[in-house]
């Protein structure tokens, strides 16, 4: 009995170790650890920040747009024949006036071989029949007769020539030869495209805008274009002209460029990104890129609330409403005033009204290639 009793103090013993372990390892611990997790402030988010600053900026409409050659034909025959010479490389620039094929012509020239002494003798004839005319000798249906037949050979012989230099093709301005279809020895058809001929300097850029922009740009205005071939460059001309209406189904309107090209870089069909001047310059504040959180619910910008000399201080975020850009700036047209000091990097961490810590060394360097283009 005293052994039984003993047997279950010990088991009770046992089983109040193990319940208390239990409560300590799963109720208690988690309890202690949770409550030391909530009462440690959370670490200090790290940002870097810049500075809002004034510039003079001149406004701008930007669009997109596409080059297209001042001049530029398919080099074709008016008649059929066999191509006896070519005288141009694929690629090769070409002055106005120089021959680019000739079409054989042998027949035509035996043909203006025949008519030209067709001609002689008839011109002949008609001399022969006015000096006849004047002693009297012959009738003047004789003399008419002689007239025409002489008008008619000269009419044969300007044909000939006429087809001669239908044979020959010549360029009609300066420009570059494209590929060529074509091959000596070839026949080719009436209206068969031999090679292309594009006028490359200088070039247009034709590109439409929303007609409510359309007061602000005038005929003569300055233009910058980029295109994806050459990104590191601009390209710089002037608005030439303006189209007469309105797209009734876009509502833009088609604007056209005029660009130098003397290098020839450019070419017809080409991708543009254009950005028209179309205002007074005009001070604005501007901020790099970077400080601009965007989305479809309004673009955001988190402004650092500090003393001066102050490594920290708190955070406000503000609804901007964001203008031009300019390179890996851009211009906040309200919401933020020029001095006022605003986080360029680290926002995804912020919520308003948190503390940070202002550290400038922890800025990511400028990206090594161009900014994709909008």
């Amino acid at each position: 009995m005293r052994r039984a009793f003993a047997l279950f103090i010990v088991v009770l013993l046992f089983a109040g170790l193990v319940g208390g372990l239990g409560y300590f390892q799963f109720v208690f611990k988690p309890r202690m650890i949770r409550d030391i997790i909530s009462k440690t402030p959370p670490p200090v988010p790290v940002v870097a920040v810049v500075d809002a600053k004034t510039e003079t900026w001149a406004t701008r409409v930007s669009a997109i747009g596409t080059l297209r050659a001042v001049a530029g034909i398919d080099i074709v025959s008016q008649i059929g024949g066999v191509i006896a010479t070519l005288n141009f490389d694929r690629g090769q620039d070409v002055e106005k006036g120089a021959v680019l094929v000739q079409i054989d012509d042998s027949v035509e020239r035996a043909d203006l071989q025949s008519n030209l002494a067709t001609l002689k003798n008839a011109e002949i004839t008609l001399d022969r029949q006015k000096s006849l005319v004047v002693g009297g000798n012959t009738s003047r249906a004789t003399l008419d007769q002689a007239q025409a037949a002489r008008d008619t050979a000269a009419a044969a012989v300007e044909r000939s020539k006429a087809l001669i230099a239908q044979k020959t093709i010549a360029a009609p301005f300066a420009g570059r030869i494209g590929l060529r279809t074509g091959n000596t020895g070839q026949y080719v058809a009436p209206g068969a495209s031999i090679a292309n001929l594009q006028q490359l300097d200088p070039i247009f850029v034709d590109f439409p805008v929303p007609e409510q922009t359309l007061s602000s740009i005038k005929v003569g205005a300055a233009l910058e274009v980029t295109v994806d071939a050459f990104p590191d460059a601009v390209f710089k001309g002037a608005v030439v002209a303006i189209d007469a209406r309105v797209s009734s189904d876009t509502r833009n309107v088609l604007v056209r460029g005029e660009l130098k090209n003397a290098a020839r870089t450019l070419l017809p069909g080409m991708y543009a990104s254009v950005s028209v001047t179309a205002g007074a310059p005009r001070e604005v504040v501007t901020i790099p890129r970077t400080g601009v959180s965007f989305s479809l619910y309004g673009d955001t910008i988190f402004v650092v609330k500090r003393a001066p000399g102050e490594q920290t201080g708190t955070v406000e975020r503000r609804v901007a409403h964001v203008g031009d850009a300019r390179g890996d700036r851009v211009a906040v047209l309200d919401g933020l005033a020029a001095g006022e000091t605003i986080v360029s990097e680290g926002q995804l961490k912020l919520q308003p009204g948190m503390s940070v810590r202002v550290d400038n060394a922890s800025a990511l360097p400028p990206p090594p290639s161009p900014r994709p283009k909008e």
